[in-house]
C-alpha cells in the first residue's frame, strides 16, 4: 500500500487530474444507474422518474472534483510545472474524449427526430459525457504511463 502511495505522489499533476475525473465520472455513474435501475421495479424504465437523480449526481460529480482538485493541488508541488508535453497530451486527450460528446450529440438528435421519450434521450446525453469523460482520462493516463506519438 505504501508503494501505491508513494508512486500517486510521483504522478505529474495533469496524471493525478485525469485519475480524480475518471473515478468521478465513473462513480458518479454507477450511482445514477443503480438508483434509477432500483426505482423501475414492475414499472417500464422510461417511467422512472431520473430528472432528479441525474441532476444530482451531475452536481455531487462536479462538486467532488472541484474539492479533489484543490486537495491534490494544494499537496502537489509540481502544479505549476506544465511543458509542452504537457500541453500535448492534455490537447490530444481532449480531442479523443470530446468523440464521444459528438457521438452522443448525434444519437440525441437522431432520438429527438424520431420522437423517442424524454429519458432515453437524457440519458444518452448523460452516457456521452461519462463516456467522454472515461475516454479522455484514460488517454491522458496511457499517455502519461506509455507515451504517445505526436504527429
Amino acid at each position: 500500500m505504501s508503494s501505491l502511495f508513494y508512486m500517486g505522489w510521483l504522478m505529474a499533476y495533469e496524471e493525478k487530474r485525469a485519475w480524480i475525473m475518471l473515478v468521478v465520472s465513473v462513480a458518479a455513474y454507477a450511482v445514477y444507474a443503480a438508483v434509477t435501475l432500483g426505482r423501475a421495479g414492475p414499472v417500464p424504465l422510461a417511467d422512472v422518474p431520473y430528472a432528479a437523480t441525474l441532476l444530482w449526481t451531475i452536481g455531487a460529480a462536479i462538486a467532488a472534483s472541484i474539492v479533489l482538485n484543490i486537495v491534490v493541488g494544494a499537496a502537489s508541488s509540481d502544479r505549476a510545472k506544465t511543458d509542452a508535453r504537457d500541453r500535448e497530451i492534455s490537447r490530444l486527450s481532449d480531442h479523443i474524449g470530446q468523440s464521444f460528446v459528438v457521438v452522443g450529440g448525434v444519437a440525441a438528435l437522431a432520438m429527438s427526430l424520431a420522437e423517442l421519450d424524454h429519458f432515453w434521450i437524457a440519458n444518452v446525453i448523460y452516457l456521452a459525457f461519462v463516456l467522454s469523460a472515461v475516454l479522455g482520462s484514460v488517454a491522458k493516463i496511457f499517455a502519461y504511463r506509455r507515451g504517445f506519438q505526436s504527429w
